[in-house]
């Protein structure tokens, strides 16, 4: 009897055991499934762009794949010191910012991660990402000269190098040298000429500006149009917003302007990108290639480049009809990292020469 009772207690131990051993696998495993749902539905996105082209990206991406993508958006600099502050603790997957400088920052800050990628690499030329995957340019900007149509004759035009000569004194426009965009193009020079020439260049270009540096690139081509000046420094895509503006009087600043390709018969023109990174703690790391991987093909850069008059980065696909009237140009041959790491020396140059 008592062997009887003994057994019965065992069986029920065993079972009770077992029961629990069961329950516990199920909980585990039914957690993972929801994280591993989690990772394949959404993919958390920090970005400077602010666009409707880029919210059509968007939709696409999720329609295609089924994963949702979260958008935070504000100014780059900002985005950088945000991802910084939060550490481990971000819930940003993808950084996408503008210029190549603020790409290299976020790298040297150690805020992204390497990404092995075929369908990038294969998407992205080479001298418009990061030498160790940590960056990737989306769209292209070139930084040209814009003229007067009444009073400037292009043939006047030749190169950069060109605006510190006498005969623009007094009539060139151009931003702020705390602009990123314009430290690029001095660390663009630094590259290819040297820091003497580089420092000669940017003290001709002030000696011949026609007023203090201010404002953004759309107001130095209303300031053209106003007559403070004949030539401006900027991006074309600003060109294309002015031209597609729902205000009348942008688009007739827009009409008045023209775009020149500088240093076409030398080193070509600067250009530089609006680019994107997976983040160093980015938890969906897997959903962030793929939504880097889907802006750089084919289908997501003609959006960019119909709808925001961006060069796409992607060479396999044309520039929008109004990029092609503006001509066929030659890009500065340099790699872009050199945009970052000339930053520094860029900014003690405007520094040291007095370019406000």
């Amino acid at each position: 009897m008592r062997k009887k009772l003994l057994l019965t207690v065992l069986t029920v131990a065993f079972s009770i055991v077992l029961l629990v051993g069961c329950t516990t696998k199920q909980e585990s495993t039914s957690s993972n499934e929801g994280n591993e749902s989690n990772e394949e539905k959404v993919v958390n996105v920090y970005t400077s762009r602010h666009y409707d082209a880029d919210k059509e990206l968007y939709k696409i991406f999720t329609e295609e794949t089924g994963i949702k993508v979260n958008v935070v958006e504000g100014k780059s600099d900002e985005l950088i010191e945000r991802l910084d502050r939060e550490g481990e603790d971000t819930e940003a997957d993808v950084l996408i910012v503008a210029d190549a400088a603020r790409l290299h920052r976020a790298k040297s800050q150690e805020l992204l991660q390497s990404v092995e990628s075929e369908v990038l690499n294969n998407n992205i030329p080479e001298n418009l990402r990061d030498k160790d995957n940590e960056w990737y340019g989306l769209t292209k900007r070139g930084r040209v000269i814009v003229y007067s149509k009444d009073r400037v004759n292009p043939s006047e035009l030749s190169t950069y190098e060109d605006l510190t000569n006498p005969k623009w004194k007094g009539k060139i426009l151009v931003r702020s040298s705390s602009n990123t965009y314009n430290q690029s193009l001095l660390a663009s020079f630094i590259e290819i000429n040297g820091e003497e020439k580089a420092k000669e260049w940017a003290k001709g270009l002030v000696d011949n500006m026609a007023r203090d540096p201010k404002g953004n690139d759309r107001d130095q081509a209303k300031a053209v149009v106003a007559g403070e000046g004949d030539i401006a420094i900027m991006n074309t895509y600003y060109l294309g917003k002015l031209l597609n503006s729902s205000d009348p009087e942008e688009v007739k600043v827009g009409e008045q302007v023209s775009v020149f390709f500088p240093n076409q018969d030398t080193t070509g023109t600067h250009i530089n990108v609006s680019g994107a990174g997976v983040t160093k703690n980015a938890n969906n790391k897997d959903n962030a290639v793929k939504f880097i991987e889907f802006l750089s093909n084919e289908k997501a850069q003609s959006i960019f480049a119909n709808a925001n008059y961006e060069y796409p980065a992607n060479p396999n696909v044309e520039p929008s009809e109004l990029l092609k009237s503006w001509g066929e140009f030659k890009d500065q041959n340099i790699s872009l990292n050199k945009l970052g790491e000339n930053n520094k020396k860029a900014v003690e140059i405007f520094n040291e020469i007095g370019w406000k």
